[in-house]
């Protein structure tokens, strides 16, 4: 089993910055690929970033694309996203996940049935 813990959620102004963590503890040494999805109210949860553990490759949501950078901290087994010029549409309460199941490219782990372990959540609220 692996546990999942994120933290860094909080109110901030449009084009603002946050900086979320995800510590990972348990089994981590069996993890293969780590994410970030969110969830707004009344809506789907969606993808945002992904990272292969060990080899760094990522992968990110259009959406995102250029503002937010997903990265890990193996020697912490840590993971991060940094998110800049935040706009209210970013509101939402931000899940990391962890899968321990190789893939043939950071591309496949895009949804929400790809991943094995989450996190409680923590909620992002930015304000216009």
């Amino acid at each position: 089993q692996v546990q999942l813990v994120e933290s860094g959620g909080g109110l901030v102004q449009a084009g603002g910055s946050l900086r979320l963590s995800c510590a990972a503890s348990g089994r981590t040494f069996s993890i293969y690929a780590m994410g970030w999805f969110r969830q707004a109210p009344g809506k789907e949860r969606e993808f945002v970033a992904g990272i292969i553990w060990s080899g760094g490759s990522t992968y990110y949501a259009d959406s995102v694309k250029g503002r937010f950078t997903i990265s890990r901290d193996n020697a912490k087994n840590t993971m991060y996203l940094q998110m800049n010029s935040l706009k209210p549409e970013d509101t939402a309460v931000y899940y990391c996940a962890a899968d321990p199941r190789p893939k043939s490219g950071v591309y496949y782990y895009t949804g929400v049935n790809q991943y094995m372990y989450w996190g409680q959540g923590t909620q992002v609220t930015v304000s216009s």
